[in-house]
Order: C-alpha cells, then sequence, then structure tokens
C-alpha cells in the first residue's frame, strides 16, 4: 500500500478496493501470519493435490487478505499457473514439481507489473490464510495452454499497465488475473491477436461486479495508485479467480475444481 497520510475511514476504503496481485500477497498486512514450516507443508500439499490428479497445468488462487477486506464476491486476492516442470534445487538435485507462472505488482512502483515464475512455497509466502482454489482444465486445454505458455505469445499478452479493478474487456490496465483470462482464451482460440482475445473476452466472459459505492471506489482510486477508473465504464468490472472458474467451467474445460485447505 502506498505510505501517505489518511484517516481510518479512508484507510478502510482504500483496503477494502484493494485486490492485489503483488509478491507480497499481504501488503496490507505486513506481519507474517504463518511460519515457514507452515507454508511449506502447505505448499507441498497443494502441489502433491494437483500432481496426482496428473496435471500438467492448474489455475491456482491464493487468499492474500481477510475475508472482511475484500469487495462481496471476491474469495481469492491472486491468481497464477503451476505448470509442471524439472526442478534443479540449490543442492544440485533434479526434482519434478511445478513451477508458478505469475503477473506481480512491481514493489517499487505498484502501477506497473511484471512476469514472474517463482514456486509454490513463495507463492504462498504471505498469505492471509492457507486455502489454495485449483481449477485443472481438461487434458486438451492443458495442452493447449502449455504451447501458450512456452511461446512469445505469454510475454505478449502482458500488459505492464497495472490496476487492481483492471477491465477485462479491454487494453488500458491489467492485473493477474486478466492477463489469466487472456492467456486461457489465446489458447482456446488459439491466436496471439489481442483484439480477437478481448472480444471474446467481452461476448462470452462474466467478470464480477465490484460492489463498491461510487464515493468510497472513487476515493480508492485517488488514494492508491494501483487502482484506475479509466477503463472503466458505468459498474466497475473485472475478472477474478471464481469467475475464471466459472467461465471454464461454463464451456465443458474443467476436468476438476476443488479447494485445498492445511
Amino acid at each position: 500500500m502506498i505510505n501517505r497520510p489518511r484517516n481510518l475511514l479512508l484507510t478502510f476504503f482504500v483496503i477494502f478496493l484493494s485486490v492485489t496481485c503483488s509478491a507480497n500477497s499481504s501488503q496490507a498486512n505486513p506481519e507474517p501470519q504463518f511460519d515457514t514450516a507452515e507454508i511449506t507443508s502447505f505448499a507441498k500439499k497443494v502441489e502433491k493435490e494437483i500432481a496426482k490428479r496428473g496435471a500438467k497445468v492448474a489455475i491456482v488462487g491464493r487468499v492474500g487478505r481477510p475475508a472482511s477486506e475484500l469487495p462481496k464476491g471476491f474469495r481469492y486476492t491472486h491468481t497464477g499457473f503451476g505448470v509442471y516442470s524439472i526442478i534443479t534445487t540449490q543442492d544440485g538435485n533434479v526434482v519434478p514439481g511445478y513451477t508458478m507462472y505469475n503477473l506481480y505488482q512491481k514493489n517499487d512502483k505498484l502501477n506497473e507489473s511484471s512476469l514472474v515464475q517463482d514456486f509454490p512455497i513463495d507463492f504462498f509466502t504471505g498469505v492471509f490464510e492457507l486455502k489454495a482454489g485449483v481449477v485443472i482444465p481438461t487434458p486438451e486445454m492443458q495442452q493447449r495452454l502449455l504451447e501458450v505458455i512456452a511461446s512469445d505469445t505469454y510475454k505478449k499478452l502482458h500488459n505492464a499497465s497495472y490496476s487492481a479493478v483492471a477491465n477485462p474487456f479491454n487494453t488500458r490496465y491489467q492485473n493477474c488475473t486478466e492477463h489469466t483470462l487472456d492467456v486461457i482464451n489465446a489458447a482456446i482460440y488459439q491466436t496471439d491477436d489481442i483484439a480477437v482475445i478481448k472480444a471474446n473476452n467481452k461476448k462470452y466472459f462474466e467478470p464480477q461486479t465490484v460492489n463498491v459505492g461510487p464515493f468510497k471506489m472513487f476515493l480508492g482510486a485517488m488514494m492508491n495508485e494501483d487502482i484506475s477508473l479509466s477503463d472503466q465504464g458505468g459498474k466497475v468490472k473485472t475478472a477474478t479467480y471464481t469467475t475464471i472458474a466459472n467461465y471454464l467451467e461454463k464451456y465443458g474445460l474443467v476436468q476438476e475444481k476443488f479447494v485445498v485447505n492445511p
């Protein structure tokens, strides 16, 4: 969060609106909620749950803020791809596992983002709750996703201009869930044409409405550099882990969907 003077009421509005895709998934809660052993154990459990289903690619959501601080309908604050990989550990051992492909806000400039690869233990470090939402796409969809993630298209679809409530129907801003959605539609339609992808987002994808009053929304945008409303029209809408899961399920592209708890 931005360190600017504000009273308690305004602070609440800003936290309420901020749904971050940051590497530190609990920016508003800087004190660690769990120790390293707990995070490591949970991250391994998520990997095992994905692996036992034979998944090459999974879509994973994490919880970076208390539910009380999230707009209605938001359950997860960050979404990324878990891709089956052969990983070389620090001691030189080669082991199978999952690499997380993420869009993260930059630590020093929250209205910009970068594409980062890390591991499940990094992905869940700093979370508010040890809970993961997981979508395993159908085998054919997994293969298509692998092809996109391994190609230049994955990077081409990245827009570094970040807004926590980015509109998935245009290219003005992007957040982690919008990038995930764009990659998914690149795989579905086998295209890297962003105009085609956005047209299909608008035609078939149902985003999450951010149910916050206009005054609160205006204050959040004024006081937080990672919230912009200039790409929105009327009601503020954005992509979420839940709406992406629903989208894939609606069109028969889900092999399995589940939640992992400790």
